[in-house]
């Protein structure tokens, strides 16, 4: 997709724009930075994140740092459509096992960072079962309140890369994981780094996600209310608010 066709958003006085419009795209560009031994930086955009964007500088500025950006939620992809520039959905959940087997092929080790030892055997171990040749390298467990600015985080982006790895899933949520990928761009250049979210939780077992039916009915926002509601229903009403700006947004995008 040429940049004048992209799909952007405006958080605060940035624009956030979907470099990835689909699947094959991203997974051709990351395809490519394995092959020459290059770094880079996926995040994958949704309402939630908008909100954060918003009212959080650093945020913004480890967004702006991504090689990658894909629409992680439908109210995403519904908006790119509005707007004319419709792009896929393509969610940090879904990347995993794909980005798994592209580093196979590579003969790239990978990384898992974030949640716990358990967790990270779990995920490790249905990965490794699932995509053949694959290594993982590093298996990272962050301890509690870890700070992606602190002293320790920079320590555990060399432990990740001096264990060979070169593709480090990052299952930290937001802002967390995406602020630790903008800091290993840095610290880190050779590695690449997939903000993936609940990804490696869903592989290894510890949090269920919603049936493909119900993701098939762009309702997994539904399902995950439900079984969280606590933390979840403030969040969500937080992104149903900005809703009808940004879909004026892309209306008078459309009309551009």
């Amino acid at each position: 997709m040429a940049a004048a066709t992209r799909m952007t958003f405006r958080a605060g006085e940035t624009e956030i724009a979907l470099t990835a419009p689909d699947r094959a795209a991203l997974l051709a560009g990351v395809g490519a930075r394995l092959a020459r031994g290059e770094g880079f930086s996926l995040v994958t955009l949704n309402l939630d994140h908008l909100v954060k964007l918003r009212r959080d500088a650093a945020f913004r500025a480890a967004y702006a740092r991504a090689e990658f950006v894909t629409a992680d939620g439908n109210p995403v992809v519904w908006l790119s459509r509005l707007a004319g520039r419709g792009v896929e959905l393509v969610p940090g959940a879904d990347l995993v096992l794909p980005l798994a087997r592209l580093a196979a092929r590579a003969g790239v080790p990978v990384g898992l960072l974030g949640g716990t030892e358990a967790a990270l055997d779990a995920a490790a171990a249905h990965l490794e079962a699932q995509v053949p040749g694959l290594r993982v390298a590093a298996r990272i467990a962050p301890p509690m309140g870890f700070d992606p600015a602190g002293a320790p985080a920079a320590a555990l982006l060399r432990e990740a890369e001096s264990s060979g790895a070169r593709l480090v899933f990052l299952a930290l949520g937001a802002p967390k994981q995406e602020l630790l990928a903008a800091r290993g761009r840095d610290l880190t250049p050779g590695l690449g780094f997939a903000c993936i979210g609940a990804g490696l939780d869903f592989l290894g077992g510890s949090q269920r996600r919603a049936p493909a039916w119900i993701r098939r009915l762009a309702m997994e926002w539904v399902w995950r209310m439900a079984t969280d509601p606590r933390r979840l229903v403030g969040r969500y009403a937080r992104s149903a608010a900005i809703l009808p700006g940004h879909a004026l947004a892309a209306w008078r995008l459309r009309r551009r």
